[in-house]
């Protein structure tokens, strides 16, 4: 069973890299769009990779609450199920 915090790193990881950032860069609240200068381009495509890797599907309505990892994790879970 994969742990919150596993599943955490993981989207960092995958963040990250959408971002053309290491993943030591990203903080669990930092702002993808006032820190990490992320444009609605890179949004959609975090988006993308998260439905693609945990067979989910995330209204694209949810994007703005997806402002950090944290909000991310949070929506992500809600989606696959995750339990913490």
């Amino acid at each position: 069973m994969t742990s919150a915090s596993q599943h955490l790193e993981e989207l960092r990881e995958m963040i990250a890299e959408i971002l053309e950032l290491e993943p030591e860069e990203i903080s669990d609240t930092g702002d993808f769009v006032e820190e990490y200068e992320a444009d609605s381009l890179r949004a959609i495509e975090i988006l993308a990779q998260l439905e693609k890797k945990y067979g989910v599907e995330i209204p694209q309505s949810e994007l703005p609450e997806m402002q950090n990892l944290e909000a991310v994790y949070k929506v992500v879970a809600g989606y696959a199920g995750w339990q913490d």
